[in-house]
């Protein structure tokens, strides 16, 4: 296994397929995990057990793809794309289950309470989820617009709204007074 160490992804991912090479696999697989888990830990609100299976989702999915992958981008490019539409499918499961679950009595009452003090990692769990996904896509795993919007099937400029957006709402939730003085001047 020594030898993997400096070998391409491209060789690895030849490798996986023409040979079914668990040992190229398994380089691939801990070269891009990390990363991978980090940026749907992130989407999912940080819900450790959600990320686990969108994860392991995520490569089930591109080993399946992985013949057709045209090498037009980095291989930890295209698994975050591919770990980003499996985290959206794994949300938009969540909020289905958590609408059929919660009553519309405590809806309401969630939705009026006052945002307190939150920190960073809360007030991005609160985003919505589009918001959310630019942010973290851009801001903190450092993918330009033009690959969030690829990734997301977005248009550039919508990821850039959604980005502005999302900031605004961060600053909003991690400073409401001051937020509430700058919309007030206009």
């Amino acid at each position: 296994m020594h030898g993997f160490g400096l070998t391409p992804d491209r060789e690895l991912a030849q490798a996986v397929l023409q040979d079914g090479d668990e040992r190229a696999f398994r380089e691939l697989y801990r070269r891009h995990t990390p990363k991978l888990y980090l940026l749907v830990l992130r989407l999912l609100g940080y819900s450790e057990m959600d990320a686990e299976d969108v994860v392991q989702e995520t490569w089930v999915r591109a080993m399946k793809e992985l013949a057709g992958f045209r090498w037009e981008s980095a291989l930890g490019t295209w698994l975050s794309a591919i770990g980003c539409n499996v985290a959206r499918d794994q949300l938009r499961k969540l909020k289905r289950r958590e609408e059929r679950e919660q009553s519309p009595a405590l809806a309401s009452w969630i939705a009026t309470q006052p945002p307190e003090r939150v920190d960073l990692e809360q007030a991005i769990r609160r985003l919505p989820e589009g918001y959310r996904t630019v942010l973290v896509m851009h801001d903190l795993e450092g993918f330009t617009h033009e690959e969030i919007g690829t990734a997301l099937g977005i248009a550039p400029g919508t990821s850039k709204s959604q980005l502005f957006g999302a900031r605004r709402s961060l600053r909003a939730m991690l400073n409401p007074v001051v937020e509430a003085e700058d919309v007030a001047r206009g």
